[in-house]
């Protein structure tokens, strides 16, 4: 629907978006950014406030750092203009295609040509090297990892399922995801992870896997990403197209020195950050639906509840 905008947003617009005819407002993501369309002199945009990068120079905020390190090796929506004084961004529209919905049009052959292609890109993502202080400087640390298995305790055993854990079992749930999380700790193996990259960030435009989304990328697992597009809450796989992906994207991965690892090595972390990555999506979704009142995340919290049953 159309709406009234704010004399920033009207100020930005009218300084970067000439004789914009309308403004509508688009479904947000689980984040606290905000998203709107722009309609102008035959062009569109998405532009979108987050509140963040209000007086954060754009050398040290994660979205923009990430955008030229993305820009020009995998597909990104281009930057149009921002404003740090108001926290806005004019943005190329990429139309309403994500992969989710994409998917859903496709058959096997068709979605496991399109996933390929965006295994092809997260080995360009992994790939990056570098020693800037975002993002190469925040890891899945234990601490990070704990942060997110305490997530899922609250906001989904105790806020979405009522489980109420308390005392001996609380300890003794914590003190497994403790060792989990130490498991999962190997720096020495740590690569650039998006750590969002499944079907609700790629948005198909012209056939082009364009990646959004990405401003909380940080170190990992190669495995974290990995774990994110095959085993997506969005989009369940057909465990012919899975297996075919995970072995297209371990020898892949291997050939390009993102990893060292045997299959047996690799397919065991697989299944652990899988556990851990799921866990974590979870809590994402209890929060949302109980604390947000986002109910249109409901429906995906079954499909990814089944993924931790092997």
């Amino acid at each position: 629907m159309e709406i009234r905008i704010d004399e920033d947003i009207r100020s930005f617009l009218g300084e970067n978006a000439v004789n914009y005819a309308a403004v509508r407002q688009l479904d947000g993501d689980a984040s606290t950014r905000a998203y709107w369309r722009v309609y102008a002199e035959g062009a569109a945009y998405v532009l979108c406030r987050d509140r963040g990068f209000i007086d954060m120079p754009e050398t040290e905020y994660p979205f923009t750092v990430m955008y030229r390190l993305l820009r020009g090796r995998v597909p990104v929506p281009e930057i149009i203009a921002m404003d740090n004084r108001r926290g806005l961004f004019l943005l190329q529209d990429l139309g309403d295609d994500l992969m989710e919905y994409v998917c859903s049009r496709l058959d096997a052959d068709g979605v496991t040509r399109l996933y390929a292609s965006c295994v092809e890109n997260l080995f360009l993502i992994q790939a990056i090297r570098g020693e800037c202080d975002t993002p190469f400087s925040r890891a899945f640390d234990i601490e990070q990892l704990m942060f997110e298995f305490d997530f899922f305790i609250e906001h989904a055993l105790n806020g979405y399922w009522n489980a109420c854990l308390a005392g001996s079992d609380l300890i003794e749930l914590r003190s497994e995801f403790l060792n989990i999380s130490k498991l999962l700790f190997r720096p020495e193996l740590f690569v650039l992870n998006h750590r969002d990259y499944h079907s609700r960030n790629i948005i198909l435009c012209g056939d082009i896997p364009y990646i959004i989304d990405y401003q909380d990328a940080r170190m990992g697992l190669p495995h974290y990403d990995a774990v994110s597009l095959l085993r997506d809450s969005y989009v369940v796989l057909d465990s012919g197209v899975f297996e075919y992906l995970l072995n297209y994207y371990y020898e892949g991965s291997r050939e390009m020195g993102i990893h060292s690892m045997s299959r047996e090595e690799f397919n065991y972390y697989f299944d652990v950050m899988a556990f851990q990555r799921n866990v974590k999506a979870l809590g994402t979704f209890g929060n949302q639906v109980t604390v947000r009142g986002n109910a249109r995340y409901e429906r995906y919290i079954r499909p990814t509840a089944a993924y931790l049953g092997g």
